[in-house]
């Protein structure tokens, strides 16, 4: 059976271990040797877990002359845990705070707002009201086009069409004569052209 490879996880605690171990500053390439050497990490994945490290505070960076080098020691990595458990204290007083608030908001609400018949009432009437504001727009959606402001828009939309036909009839009988009497075809060609059958009238 082959050896099961590291965990992300377990990468960068043995990455982490070379620095704590050795106290040393290292740069990308050596640490990609000795990943291998001395903690089992494969070396194409060395930069990335350096990266992780980093970017969580674990391992810190700085470039000097040419060359970025890395560093982290044992006292630093506590350093990063006690901050982060005083950020986490910080957060749940201030939280408590906050729920502390929220239910003295939520006393002095029900303080005002005093169990009577009369609210009772007033609450159920309102419950009721809502269920037949409910009932009636089902209502209204099933009519459909019987809705009025449905219909107003379908009247609004005739007299717009009737309005744009009259203006092209007239447009048309304007016309007719002027192409009579320039093109010299006859009137049966203009109306083929056009695809105005037979059946056509003016609209007044």
């Amino acid at each position: 059976m082959a050896p099961r490879g590291l965990s992300a996880d377990e990468k960068r605690v043995k990455l982490l271990e070379i620095f704590h171990e050795t106290k040393d500053f290292y740069q990308l390439k050596e640490l990609e040797k000795l990943g291998p050497k001395l903690k089992g990490i494969v070396s194409q994945s060395v930069k990335e877990v350096l990266q992780s490290l980093v970017d969580d505070g674990l391992v810190q960076g700085d470039k000097i002359g040419a060359s970025n080098f890395f560093w982290s020691f044992p006292s630093h990595q506590g350093a990063v845990i006690q901050g982060r458990v005083d950020n986490a204290k910080e957060m749940k007083i201030s939280q408590h705070t906050q729920l502390l608030e929220i239910q003295q908001s939520i006393e002095r609400e029900k303080s005002t707002r005093i169990e009577t018949e009369s609210r009772t009432a007033a609450i159920a009437k309102l419950q009721y009201m809502k269920k037949e504001l409910a009932k009636l727009d089902e209502e209204l959606t099933a009519y459909g086009a019987c809705d009025p402001v449905k219909l107003e828009e379908t009247r609004r939309a005739i007299t717009l069409g009737k309005e744009a036909a009259m203006r092209w009839t007239e447009n048309y009988s304007a016309l007719l004569p002027h192409f009579l009497h320039h093109s010299m075809a006859s009137i049966e060609d203009i109306r083929k052209y056009l695809e105005i059958d037979e059946e056509y009238e003016d609209i007044y």
